[in-house]
């Protein structure tokens, strides 16, 4: 049992010590820097590992991770922990770092992040965040336009599962109100269906709003994986034959893996033919929204209902930045969400309660998730930020040449990817044979290869690159390059990264 502490000694220390705690702010920012946390020069790049990495026991050894109830660190002791916290994370603004869906900040996003966190405001009302009320309504207000909803709504949300969530309820409520106050009792099944490739997030949600994955109807896709409208009106059809109740159609816009981008006007057609709510998962690809190139692999998107979208992807805007936007009209995202939380929602406020946008959301406590988009949006104009999506999905072709170049040694997944991924096989020098030797064994054998170079990669700390099987076409593991806004490449990184690839890749053993 701890020691009784003597509370108002206690209670006194801590506030007589206010004044000097707020000090390590500023040594916060003195060991980012010296850290170099935000490797973005790239003559720097090969000097600064991505991530001394060590495996968790080695690291819970180095780090004292344990809290107790009467522990008391100095100043000092707690900057140690914190330079020993950044020193042994992975820094994703290096200018290498290309694991996943997102990489190096945009300095006007942090600034903006580092603003809002200071303020430790909440987006439910105007209140306590009025300036910030006003930005996430700007901002939805233009994305809407963008997207073509003229009179659309929407909402910041914590990350596209749950953006991809707040379309699958909409979609219940405009179909049946009722089930917000009497539930799905009774009901036929209510099914929803999304394609092989699409994200796992709408298996989650349909196992967290009731409806049991089951009914969560997986459509095939293509060779390129994009979602084949016959199967998905067979589905339908089937769903119907079996008494069920369809009533959600999700496109996706930038498969997680491939980059895919399903037709949304070919599924609008099969949507409005059976009365069916169409959600369009653009968390990676919404960011074509703002490309003057690329703006037409998000054809149709006027047609939809709705529309998830990651700017926190692709652009460089700090996580997490998540946009949920609708089409409908007649407040139905308010309609739907909304409860009656007296003591936040006053309407006989001595102002105008329209800016109070906490009843649209499910969450009560909210991030201010939109000022950062915002001020990177003020810095720039978005048309830049459009021209930089252009920028790397020119890169992702560039990489796709320099790989077919490189034919002896590489493998193309797809020979043209829509977006900014590349998704292509590393082939060591023991392996390369004629194509009549490339047996299944052969194959099983070459899956091994991408796993064992990413180990070299994260140990080496000059290289991150993902690697993925697609299970949907029976394919076993893979390297996954995705190029985002930030850093902006050259050509030759490219070649680098290639080089790279291959130097860790002799290194391994199948």
């Amino acid at each position: 049992m701890a020691a009784p502490v003597n509370q108002t000694a206690t209670v006194n220390q801590i506030r007589d010590g206010l004044m000097d705690d707020w000090n390590i702010l500023k040594n916060v920012f003195n060991l980012l820097q010296k850290e170099d946390t935000f490797c973005v020069d790239p003559q720097k790049w090969g000097e600064q590992k991505i991530v001394p990495f060590l495996q968790p026991d080695k690291l819970k050894e180095l780090i004292n991770l344990k809290v107790r109830e009467t522990e008391e660190r100095t100043l000092a002791e707690i900057e140690e922990l914190c330079q020993q916290v950044i020193h042994y994370s992975v820094k994703t603004s290096h200018g290498r770092f290309h694991n996943q869906l997102f990489g190096q900040l945009d300095p006007f996003g942090l600034a903006g992040a580092l603003i809002t966190e200071a303020m430790n405001g909440s987006s439910y009302t105007y209140e306590v965040a009025p300036v910030f009320s006003l930005i996430e309504t700007e901002i939805i207000s233009t994305v809407c336009k963008l997207a073509g909803y003229e009179e659309g709504d929407g909402i910041f949300s914590p990350g596209g599962s749950i953006s991809n969530m707040y379309g699958m309820v909409l979609a219940r409520y405009k179909l049946a109100p009722e089930v917000k106050t009497s539930g799905v009792f009774g009901m036929r099944p209510l099914v929803l269906f999304t394609s092989d490739e699409s994200h796992y997030s709408f298996v989650k949600a349909a196992n967290w709003l009731g409806f049991g994955s089951d009914n969560c109807v997986s459509v095939r896709t293509n060779e390129r994986g994009q979602m084949l409208l016959d199967d998905l009106e067979a589905k339908i059809l089937e769903a119907k034959a079996r008494n069920c109740q369809p009533f959600f159609v999700n496109c996706t816009a930038g498969t997680t893996v491939l980059g895919a981008f399903d037709d949304i006007n070919g599924a609008a057609d099969v949507a409005e033919r059976h009365g069916l709510w169409l959600h369009v998962d653009g968390c990676l690809g919404g960011s074509s929204l703002l490309s003057p190139e690329n703006r037409h692999l998000l054809s149709g998107l006027e047609r939809t209902n709705s529309f998830a979208w990651n700017p926190h992807k692709t652009l460089g805007t700090p996580l997490q930045c998540s946009l949920f936007l609708t089409r409908e009209k007649g407040r139905l995202l308010e309609r739907c969400n909304s409860t009656d939380a007296h003591y936040l929602f006053q309407q006989d406020k001595f102002y105008d309660v329209s800016y109070d946008t906490g009843n649209k959301s499910v969450q009560c406590g909210r991030k201010i998730d939109a000022f950062k988009f915002w001020l990177m949006l003020k810095a720039r104009g978005y048309g830049k930020y459009g021209l930089l999506v252009d920028h790397a999905i020119a890169m992702s072709r560039q990489l796709e040449d320099k790989l077919r170049q490189r034919g002896d040694r590489f493998r193309l997944v797809l020979q043209k990817h829509e977006y900014s991924n590349v998704c292509f096989w590393y082939i060591p020098k023991s392996m390369r044979v004629s194509s009549k030797e490339e047996t299944p064994e052969w194959w099983t054998r070459l899956y091994t290869v991408a796993p064992k170079i990413k180990e070299q990669m994260v140990h080496s700390g000059t290289l991150m690159v993902g690697y993925s099987p697609l299970k949907s076409k029976n394919l076993g593991n893979f390297l996954r390059m995705v190029l985002t806004c930030f850093p902006v490449l050259k050509s030759e990184e490219l070649d680098f990264i290639l080089d790279e690839i291959e130097r860790l890749g002799e290194q391994i053993i199948v």
